[in-house]
């Protein structure tokens, strides 16, 4: 990037938020914090209104801002690609709302990306995932979190628990929303159960923002998350497994602790984290006649027994 487009970035960047730290602006160019200094200095010499405090950072006057920025054809297929995605993995409230953005995008785009979009439209596709987004339960519900989360506001729900037959009615205090695993999860306090909570989005069967709003101070998503994850055990799998069926694991790898794959000639040595040994145990099955367990003497010892019960299930 030179430096005429990287100082145009920078008044950008600068603009999406109150305050921009200069090590932010070194770390997303792979610049200096001296050159960081001088494109700051290039931007005020030129007339912008820039606030600059020692150690909190940059920020653009209130009131000033650019004209409609003008888009790389780059931009714009990247924009049409994330198009794609939202129509299939989030409610269609969200899709419309980006479907609004995108409105808004394209009114500012030269005549040649139009023409790009337009050509590119039914050429990136986004097939349906095997468990895709369930409109059918709430139609909104994705914008209803995020609105409760933003405003603290308490929400209403009627949740279908996996092991419950019938909904439960919860009042939540939601912190944040994260996909994973093919669904969205919602965390959030839950005052029925008086602790923090993970709400598969999907098993939401009602819900509702009441009047009422939090003032508790929770953690953010990402520290509620970090902290999860570093409270449990993992435990550490070694699998070796031939290339002709590694190809075709796909995601289920991942499903499972998947973290790093070596290869060893006609195999592929696969090490996982994993939460469940057993869980890790009964997939595995699926291709134990063209694989080895490397370690854990655990995993070896759990496989061995499945297999001991169905042996037995098959002789009654």
């Amino acid at each position: 990037m030179n430096r005429i487009d990287r100082v145009t970035a920078i008044l950008i960047q600068l603009q999406s938020k109150k305050v921009v730290k200069a090590q932010e602006i070194a770390d997303r160019f792979n610049i200096s914090l001296r050159t960081v200094y001088r494109d700051i200095n290039t931007l005020e010499e030129a007339g912008i209104p820039i606030i600059g405090e020692a150690g909190v950072g940059y920020s653009i006057m209130e009131g000033y801002r650019l004209p409609p920025v003008m888009f790389t054809k780059e931009e714009a297929t990247a924009f049409l690609t994330a198009e794609k995605f939202i129509e299939q993995f989030t409610d269609a409230s969200t899709s419309a709302q980006y479907q609004s953005a995108m409105y808004k995008i394209k009114a500012v785009l030269r005549g040649t990306e139009k023409d790009t979009l337009e050509n590119m439209n039914d050429r990136i596709q986004v097939v349906k995932p095997y468990i895709p987004f369930n409109k059918g339960s709430v139609d909104n519900v994705l914008q209803i979190l995020i609105h409760a989360i933003s405003d603290k506001h308490v929400l209403k729900l009627k949740y279908q628990a996996w092991d419950t037959k019938q909904p439960t009615e919860r009042h939540i205090e939601p912190i944040g929303v994260f996909f994973a695993s093919d669904s969205w999860h919602a965390i959030a306090f839950c005052r029925l159960r008086n602790d923090y909570r993970d709400f598969r989005v999907d098993r939401i069967k009602g819900i509702s923002t009441t009047v009422e709003q939090f003032t508790t101070e929770h953690p953010s998503l990402k520290e509620y998350l970090e902290k999860v994850y570093k409270d449990r055990e993992l435990t550490t799998a070694v699998i070796r497994i031939h290339k002709d069926v590694a190809k075709y694991l796909g995601r289920q790898k991942h499903s499972h602790g998947f973290v790093l794959e070596v290869d060893a000639g006609d195999y592929m040595e696969m090490t996982f984290l994993s939460q469940s040994i057993e869980g890790l145990a009964r997939w595995y099955l699926m291709f134990a006649d063209y694989s080895e367990i490397l370690q854990p003497q655990s995993l070896k010892d759990t496989v061995n027994g499945l297999i001991k019960k169905y042996f037995s299930n098959l002789e009654k």
